[in-house]
């Protein structure tokens, strides 16, 4: 099995932080974990490149690193007052239309819009810079709360730790969530943040601090194969529905039902990778009740069918 080719483009001054983002989920080897990425980093040209850490780091590869690269991941872009390199927007054009994914983690997405290739496309950065990206480029349908937007061929990222997020989102739609999974845990990561999630949590207006929800959602994991609904959720975190509704929109962006649906289906993709068994005992150990309705909600959220992607995914796929 061939290795995907991750190429990182680093541009002075380099965040460092969005740069280790990638190089973590496609560059680290980890004990126990297959090789799927071959990952490395270029520069406008090789040589020393500034940080915004206050060292310098070498890099040994030039822009023509770019023109064989499955990936290409701009983690963040720090010069945005002045015009991007011509040389740099050419060689992103060319690597996208050779067929290459183009990635940007936070500020890379400014760096991403002035190649052109978020024109009438959904994109998001880091939630302080949403204003001005949609600003700048109007063409752009900025999305300023989500985690991060993936379009197949261009995918963007808000900042900081919602870099991770989307690097293992790749990973996974790569090769699985068992695998990203795996990855996340070297990490000491969440295994899986939905892009649709919010960038952060809104303040309470009473001025108190809402009490977390991990309790009732560790408790809710643990208990998938049981016929939970909204109000069990409620029952368990000793709130109304309509309470619980809304410190699930504050803290994960996303309604009671459709959580417990995407962690439903997030366990079948699991069982799916590393079981043989009939989609119909899946189904009812994610307490979806029935290989019709699993066939029905998996193909909502994954667009594949269960039998498609254990086909690519499945304990038989890299055999």
């Amino acid at each position: 099995m061939s290795l995907h080719r991750v190429v990182a483009l680093v541009l002075a001054p380099q965040s460092t932080f969005e740069l280790a983002c990638a190089a973590e989920v496609f560059g680290v080897r980890r004990p126990g974990l297959p090789a799927r990425y071959a990952f490395s980093v270029c520069g406008e040209r090789p040589g020393p490149v500034p940080t915004l850490a206050g060292y310098d780091m070498v890099v040994d590869l030039g822009l023509d690193a770019l023109e064989s690269a499955d990936t290409v991941v701009v983690p963040g872009w720090q010069d945005r007052e002045r015009p991007a390199p011509a040389g740099v927007i050419d060689a992103i054009r060319r690597a996208h239309r050779r067929g290459a994914r183009v990635v940007a983690i936070c500020s890379g997405a400014f760096l991403l819009a002035e190649t052109g290739l978020l024109d009438d496309r959904r994109a998001t950065t880091h939630w302080r810079m949403t204003a001005d990206l949609a600003a700048r480029y109007p063409r752009v349908q900025v999305e300023p709360d989500t985690l991060y937007v993936d379009l197949g061929d261009v995918a963007t990222s808000a900042g900081t730790a919602a870099g991770v997020d989307l690097c293992l989102h790749l990973a996974r739609t790569d090769h699985g969530a068992a695998h990203a999974a795996r990855i996340a845990r070297h990490m000491v990561m969440p295994p899986h943040r939905e892009g649709g999630q919010l960038q952060y949590a809104a303040p309470d207006p009473a001025g108190e601090p809402p009490e977390s929800l991990a309790p009732v959602l560790d408790w809710a994991l643990e208990r998938l194969h049981e016929p939970l609904g909204v109000d069990d959720l409620a029952t368990r975190a000793g709130l109304s529905p309509r309470t619980l509704a809304r410190r699930f929109a504050d803290q994960l962006g996303v309604a009671p039902g459709r959580w417990l649906l995407q962690q439903r289906v997030a366990a079948a993709r699991t069982l799916l990778e590393e079981t043989d068994l009939p989609v119909e005992t899946i189904a009812a150990r994610v307490g979806l009740s029935s290989a019709a309705n699993l066939r029905r909600r998996f193909h909502a959220l994954v667009c594949t069918t269960p039998a498609a992607y254990r086909r690519s995914f499945g304990p038989r796929a890299h055999a």
